[in-house]
């Protein structure tokens, strides 16, 4: 049971992989990196405490769908084991010319991430009316940015290719969690609300 939630309530959820100090550390130098060829307000910067791989957006969710969602989740995430990560090098969505997005790449050594995101896809969709992504594409969001200037976007591009062979990290990922997402004047407030482990076997 997730507390006492007034049944009524929705909540703005999404499924993510956490993300190390240590990495994080890592990909925050990077990202001051790509800040500091920017004009001031040409990107939107995600906060490092925030840096996540999301596997799954949700969107809002009825706090009285809330402990059945977590069940499910735990019967799709319980037979994968572990999964050794690491992230590495930058990109662009869509592409390095017209940069909307900037993100770390971030993928599992064994292959086993998709597979995982496939598993949650299944088990969101009848709570969610969010569409399902058509592939899994594993990334740390550092920025979204905003319409550049050619010579902007040239100067993004050649410093990510600074860190093209660049490791910032690997760790064990032994969860997944269920957080929610509070927009507030502030920025986004995100809370973790169910662990979902990663127990290499299957649970009742």
């Amino acid at each position: 049971m997730i507390g006492h939630l007034d049944s009524a309530q929705e909540f703005r959820l999404f499924l993510a992989l956490a993300i190390p100090d240590g990495v994080k550390g890592a990909i925050q130098d990077a990202q001051a990196a790509l800040r500091g060829v920017l004009p001031e307000k040409a990107a939107r910067w995600t906060r490092c405490e925030q840096f996540h791989l999301t596997v799954r957006f949700l969107g809002n969710v009825p706090a009285s769908q809330l402990d059945e969602l977590v069940a499910e989740l735990r019967r799709a995430d319980a037979p994968f084991s572990p999964l050794n990560i690491k992230a590495a090098r930058i990109g662009f969505f869509p592409d390095a010319r017209f940069p909307r997005v900037a993100w770390v790449g971030v993928n599992d050594l064994q292959g086993q991430l998709s597979a995982l995101w496939n598993a949650v896809q299944s088990a969101t969709q009848p709570f969610t009316k969010e569409a399902a992504e058509p592939e899994f594409s594993g990334h740390v969001t550092l920025a979204r940015v905003n319409r550049l200037r050619r010579e902007d976007a040239e100067k993004l591009a050649k410093c990510a290719a600074r860190f093209e062979n660049t490791v910032f990290g690997e760790w064990t990922a032994d969860q997944v969690e269920l957080m929610r997402s509070e927009l507030l004047p502030e920025g986004a407030r995100h809370t973790v609300l169910a662990t979902l482990p990663l127990l290499g076997r299957e649970v009742p």
